[in-house]
C-alpha cells in the first residue's frame, strides 16, 4: 500500500464501558421525582432526557431505576425473520432471546424500535423471564403484546400500545448492548433509567451519584415551597427560591418540619363553621 492509499482500518473504535452505577445509587434514584431530575440534568445542559409518548401498562405503577440494557431492532426481512428462526438454542438471527438471557439484576431493558407499533416488542413471556432474572423494567418506543397479562404484573412495563402482532411481522434484533435512540433520546449501555408515575427518564451514568444528591436536596425543598404556596403565598422569592427562603427551609427542618396550614383557594364560600 502506497502512503496516500493506507490500508482500511482493521477494527472500529469502541467507547468506554459506562461507569457501574451501584444498586445503593439506583434505589435512591428511585425515590427521586422526575422533576427533579428533569430540571437539574437541564441544569447540566441536558436538554431533553425524557421518553415522550410512552405510558405504563402496569394498574398499579411503582418508581423504578435500574442500569440501560439496551436492544436495537431494524425493520424484519422475509428470508429472515421466520417463524422457524425462534430456535430452542442462542441464534444469531434470534437475539432477543439472548438478550432476555444476559439480564442482570438491576438492569432496565430499553428497546429501539424505531418507533414503530406495528407489532410488538415483546410480550408476557419474555417480560416474565427478565422479571425472574432480577431486572427492573422494561421499555419500549414500540408496543407489547399480552397487555393484559402485563397490567396485572409487578413490574414496569412502559411502551407507546399494544397489539398482538408478532415481533417478526415488522423488526429484526439487529443489535445487543449498543447505543441506541429510544423515543428520540440516546441512550447507552449502563445509562440510569428512571420512572415515576408520570415519565421515563434517561440519566447518564456518570451523573448518576451526583443526580441522587442534587434531587434528594431539591424534592425536599420543593415539598417545603409547596406547602408554602398552598398556604396562599405568592411566588415572588419562593418559586423559584430566594437565598432568603432557602434559610427559612432549613431553620423549617431544624425546628421539627412545624405544620404549615393550607388556606382556602380565593373565591372559596367559607365553611359551616367559619360562618
Amino acid at each position: 500500500m502506497s502512503p496516500n492509499n493506507p490500508p482500511p482500518l482493521a477494527r472500529i473504535p469502541q467507547r468506554t464501558p459506562a461507569p457501574h452505577v451501584p444498586d445503593a445509587v439506583l434505589d435512591r434514584l428511585a425515590r427521586c421525582t422526575s422533576g427533579s431530575l428533569t430540571t437539574q440534568l437541564y441544569i447540566k445542559g441536558l436538554r431533553q432526557p425524557v421518553l415522550c409518548g410512552l405510558k405504563p401498562l402496569n394498574k398499579k405503577v411503582r418508581p423504578f431505576a435500574g442500569r440501560a440494557y439496551t436492544m436495537r431492532f431494524i425493520p424484519a426481512r422475509e428470508d429472515i425473520d421466520a417463524y422457524g428462526n425462534l430456535t430452542t438454542e442462542p441464534s444469531a438471527d434470534n437475539l432477543q432471546w439472548v438478550g432476555v438471557e444476559q439480564i442482570e439484576p438491576g438492569h432496565v431493558l430499553v428497546i429501539d424500535s424505531n418507533r414503530d407499533g406495528r407489532a410488538a416488542s415483546m410480550g408476557n413471556m419474555l417480560v416474565t423471564r427478565m422479571m425472574m432474572r432480577g431486572a427492573r423494567g422494561v421499555v419500549t418506543d414500540g408496543s407489547f403484546r399480552d397487555g393484559t397479562e402485563l397490567a396485572e404484573m409487578d413490574f414496569p412495563a412502559w411502551c407507546t400500545g399494544v397489539t398482538a402482532t408478532t415481533r417478526l411481522s415488522y423488526h429484526h434484533v439487529a443489535d445487543l448492548q449498543v447505543p441506541i435512540g429510544c423515543a428520540g433520546v440516546a441512550v447507552y449501555p449502563g445509562d440510569v433509567i428512571h420512572g415515576d408515575g408520570d415519565n421515563v427518564t434517561v440519566i447518564p451514568a456518570h451523573l448518576a451519584e451526583e443526580m441522587a444528591e442534587l434531587c434528594e436536596r431539591r424534592d425536599d425543598i420543593e415539598a417545603y415551597l409547596a406547602l408554602r404556596v398552598k398556604a396562599g403565598e405568592p411566588l415572588w422569592g419562593l418559586y423559584p427560591p430566594s437565598e432568603a427562603t432557602r434559610r427559612q427551609h432549613r431553620d423549617w427542618a431544624a425546628a421539627g418540619r412545624p405544620e404549615i396550614a393550607p388556606a382556602r383557594p380565593a373565591g372559596t364560600p367559607p365553611t359551616r363553621d367559619a360562618a
